[in-house]
């Protein structure tokens, strides 16, 4: 009774005990299937087995037998006797295997089996086979056939048919015992089906069992939940004296629902009041939501104030921020399209606005809503009809509204004008105080960017003008480290970029100027300078630099901001020209001091003698000569003084005409092979060598050359001049082989007072002046000069001349002989100075054309321009001035670059030369001067016309 109490107060004990009792005796049956397989899978094994043992012993007797059978035959067939041995050791065998043949017999058929095996034996081995051995040794084989096939085969063949069947039985005893195996292994399995069919019943039945005693209550407590749920009343036909849970569950159901309807008033009352509070959250709700939309319009509203702020002080860049102010404020008004536009810098940036919009608004810029909007300088908004672009597909009438707003600056004048335009909404007084309030941001914005670019304009113009100064200039803090370097002082520390020293550290800079100088003090210098007291005087130095030989000269000086020490200001300045020009002067003035000191000893020395003494004429005569020589040589360094003193001034005068350069080389050589031991050979590739330029200078040119090469050239040996034309330039190379010069010293050749540093050289007169006074000379004719050099071995000097072509006939050349030759346009109202021009251009070779009238010469030189133009200012009253047409000359492209000459009487060089005149010549002036003028330039220009000059006989 305990038990079955205890099973009944808990559902979970009920499913246990069911589910256990399938289990069990499912196991079990389950079990004993499994037990009775195996033991019928047993016993088959068994008897098959025993049954291959006693096959298998039977077969070896039966083997043995043949064995024996065999061994005889070939005993009694060959006499051997291993043969019979054999035979006679098969029966051991045979009555072994009889023995375990016999222990395992379990049936009298078995028996049977085991008998014919022993009694087969003793008729074979005891009684046969030695009687038959005894009649084979004793008789030979005829007697032995005799006897075997009377009484020994026949017994023999019966116990070979005995063995057959048995054998056979055997297999069939196989047979059978698996057929039993096999039905008995259906009858289990039939049995398996049998116990699975009513194990399957059990469950069945328990599991409805168990739905009736658990699932139908369950259910009902579920339709009567549901009916309460529902408002109804609810009817509980669960047995509420169940012990189990569900009766547990039952009476709770019940005592719930008497509660559920004991409150049920009270959650009525509740309820009411909860509705009139939902009625009032309902109210606080919307209130809330208002707000919520109004911080939420505001957030938006902060939001983009805060990207336009962002846009407008992230940049300095003008047309950058421009273009954030339009796009973020059509952002903030919701405008389709806007623009600003600045007032004085005439810049501007749109949003959603065509080029031609703006171009269009520009032209408005001084009328109409603008001009409105300049004069009060009030925002304002605008209503009017869209136009077709703006109402794109939509039909009808539609409005745009437009807000003009000014932006002021400090002194409250209009900076800028944006103009927005919105569709279908009009601007509201919020959004027009909005931006009211932004466009002052933008304001202040715009003169922030204009106080920057106003500050970046003055650094770069510092920074330009320090740039310009041609000494290196460094602003170094109290640290050493480096605030503001020009470009000289880069370009003196080998650096490109003036980036890449900005901000160096001392230890960075310092370490950059001890690599290139040759002095060793010069980081202690900048340091002492840069670290002395305030008031002690300005420092200096000098140093070194080892690649390019510079000789910087530091000056330092401190630089206060206010009160207070900011840091030094250290100027690198380039004083390399001025050392070498102190060391040459130096050089020069004790190489002048020899030049001249040695002629006049020389003529001192021979005037007092011939004062103080009676000489032989012969003997006076020679040391005349030599006081004259010393005085010409005397003569000639003073001359060259004085030529560099002229052309340094400006005032060296040059009297050009056509000369052939043929003739005075060989002048110059042959002047020159009076007193030298040299071999000058000269060769010409060119038949006439004809240029514009002094004869006397020229001749000084060549004399100097030579001069050089004869004196660098101490051994003597050969010296070889040149002359030839390439691409209409004459070409003349003076070529020794002398000492040659040093590939260091090429540079500075032509540079005054400047001589080789070499002993060789030093022992050789000179004042360094010679090479300078040639290529000043070579300039001033427009040619060039050149050296080439390999020091031991010798010089080649290389001067170049604008060749002038020459007609063999010596007449001017007309258009007829098919020639170019140079056109000069004469515009003069003067009829005798006209004349006196017209004579000397064209004894000069050019064809002159003389025009009174400014019209008429406008006109003229249209249809045919001339080479060039000599230009009289005051013309023809009432006429086209020299001004008005020298203007008009140069607005035209065909005509801009023809060479204009002034010849007035009017002294306004500066105007003539700022509309492009070549030259100036004011009256009166040699007519000469004027020729040779025009025909250096045209010469100069490139222009290769043909110059008559006068035959030589």
């Amino acid at each position: 009774m305990k038990v079955k109490n205890y099973f009944k107060k808990s559902l979970a004990r009920q499913v246990l005990l069911i589910m256990g009792s399938s289990i069990i005796i499912f196991i079990v049956c389950v079990g004993a299937l499994f037990y009775i397989l195996q033991q019928l899978n047993e016993d088959f094994i068994q008897t098959r087995n025993e049954i291959k043992e006693k096959q298998r012993l039977i077969t070896d007797i039966y083997e043995a037998y043949d064995a024996t059978f065999l061994n005889i035959r070939g005993y009694i067939a060959f006499d051997n006797l291993e043969l019979k041995e054999s035979a006679i050791n098969q029966e051991e065998i045979i009555r072994k295997k009889a023995i375990e043949l016999k222990q395992i017999t379990s049936t009298a058929k078995d028996q049977v089996i085991y008998q014919d095996i022993i009694d087969f034996a003793d008729f074979y081995y005891i009684n046969t086979l030695p009687g038959r051995i005894a009649d084979f040794e004793k008789g030979g084989k005829q007697a032995i056939a005799e006897k075997v096939t009377a009484s020994d085969t026949p017994r023999v063949n019966s116990f070979r048919e005995n063995n057959s069947l048995v054998m056979k039985d055997m297999d069939d005893e196989l047979e059978d015992n698996l057929s039993k195996l096999t039905k008995r292994q259906s009858n289990v399995q039939i049995a398996a089906v049998v116990i699975f069919f009513f194990f399957f019943i059990f469950m069945q039945y328990s599991i409805r069992v168990f739905f009736k005693n658990i699932g139908r209550p369950l259910a009902d407590l579920s339709i009567a939940a549901n009916e309460i749920i529902a408002g109804r009343d609810a009817v509980i036909t669960l047995d509420s004296n169940r012990m189990d849970e569900l009766g547990t569950l039952s009476n709770a159901f019940k005592k719930m629902v008497a509660s559920v309807q004991e409150k049920e008033q009270d959650l009525l009352a509740h309820n009411e009041e909860l509705v009139a509070q939902q009625d009032e959250l309902h109210s606080q709700q919307d209130q809330l939501q208002e707000t919520l939309e109004i911080l939420t319009e505001n957030e938006q509203m902060l939001k983009r104030r805060n990207e336009f702020i962002n846009g407008i002080s992230t940049s300095l860049d003008q047309s950058e921020v421009l273009q954030s102010i339009v796009e973020n404020m059509c952002n903030i008004i919701s405008a389709e399209r806007g623009i600003i536009f600045l007032i004085k810098e005439e810049t501007f940036a749109a949003f959603g606005i065509s080029d031609y919009g703006v171009k269009q608004f520009q032209m408005n810029l001084n009328s109409g809503l603008n001009q409105r909007l300049k004069t009060t300088k009030r925002p304002f908004t605008f209503k009017r009809e869209q136009d077709s672009v703006e109402k794109g597909y939509h039909e009808g009438i539609n409005y745009s509204y437009d807000l003009y707003l000014p932006v002021l600056n400090a002194y409250q004048e209009i900076e800028a004008i944006m103009v927005f335009s919105r569709y279908g909404d009009q601007f509201t007084e919020k959004n027009i105080d909005e931006c009211v309030t932004l466009a002052k941001q933008i304001g202040i914005s715009l003169e922030k960017i204009r106080l920057y670019e106003q500050s970046e304009a003055n650094s770069r113009l510092n920074q330009d003008i320090l740039n310009t100064v041609q000494e290196g200039i460094q602003l170094v803090d109290n640290n050493g480290e480096i605030v503001h370097v020009n470009r000289k002082f880069a370009e003196i520390l080998g650096k490109e970029n003036i980036k890449e020293l900005v901000g160096m550290s001392w230890e960075s800079w310092t370490a950059l100027v001890t690599e290139q100088v040759v002095e060793d003090n010069v980081i202690d210098n900048l340091r002492e300078s840069i670290h002395s007291p305030e008031e002690q005087e300005d420092q200096s130095f000098i140093y070194q630099k080892k690649d390019s030989k510079q000789v910087i000269k530091v000056y330092c000086k401190k630089l206060k901001l206010g009160d207070e020490a900011y840091g030094t200001v250290i100027v690198h300045r380039d004083i390399t020209k001025e050392y070498e020009v102190d060391q040459m002067k130096s050089e020069f003035v004790s190489t002048v001091s020899h030049e001249l000191r040695t002629p006049l000893a020389s003529v001192l020395g021979f005037t007092e003698l011939m004062l103080n003494r009676e000489l032989k004429p012969e003997r006076k005569t020679k040391y005349l000569q030599t006081i004259y020589n010393e005085a010409k040589r005397l003569t000639a360094l003073i001359n060259d003084f004085l030529d560099v003193q002229r052309m340094e001034s400006g005032k060296q005068t040059y009297e050009k005409k056509y000369i052939d350069l043929l003739p005075v080389l060989k002048k110059t050589i042959e002047h020159q092979e009076i007193n030298a031991a040299h071999t000058i050979t000269f060769t010409v590739d060119m038949d006439e060598a004809v240029i514009m330029g002094d004869r006397v200078k020229v001749e000084q040119v060549f004399t100097n050359l030579l001069n050089n090469s004869i004196k660098y050239s101490p051994d003597g040996g050969e010296i070889h001049v040149k002359v030839s034309s390439t691409d209409g330039r004459i070409k003349v190379a003076v070529i020794d082989h002398g000492l040659g010069i040093p590939k260091d010293a090429l540079p500075n050749l032509f540079q005054k007072f400047y001589r080789v540093d070499n002993s060789d050289r030093r022992r050789i007169g000179g004042t360094g002046l010679g090479l300078s006074i040639v290529e000043e000379i070579v300039k001033a004719h427009g040619g060039s000069i050149a050296v080439e050099s390999v020091y031991g071995e010798g010089s080649m000097f290389t001067i170049e001349f604008p060749k002038v072509v020459v007609s063999t006939t010596g007449k001017p050349v007309t258009d007829d002989d098919h020639t170019l030759s140079y056109s000069i346009m004469v515009i003069e109202d003067d009829l005798s100075l006209a004349e006196l021009l017209n004579h000397e251009l064209q004894d000069s070779g050019f064809q002159v054309t003389h025009v009174k009238s400014g019209t008429t010469a406008w006109e003229m030189i249209q249809q045919v321009p001339p080479d060039a133009i000599v230009l009289d200012i005051m013309l023809e009253e009432g006429d086209m001035d020299g001004w008005a047409l020298m203007q008009k000359l140069k607005e035209n492209p065909q005509l801009k670059d023809l060479p204009i000459f002034i010849s007035t009487a009017l002294d306004e060089k500066e105007r003539g030369f700022s509309l492009g005149a070549k030259d100036y010549l004011v009256k009166p002036y040699q007519p000469s001067q004027l020729s040779k003028m025009i025909l250096h330039t045209l010469l100069s220009n490139g222009k290769r016309g043909q110059i008559m000059v006068p035959q030589r006989d």
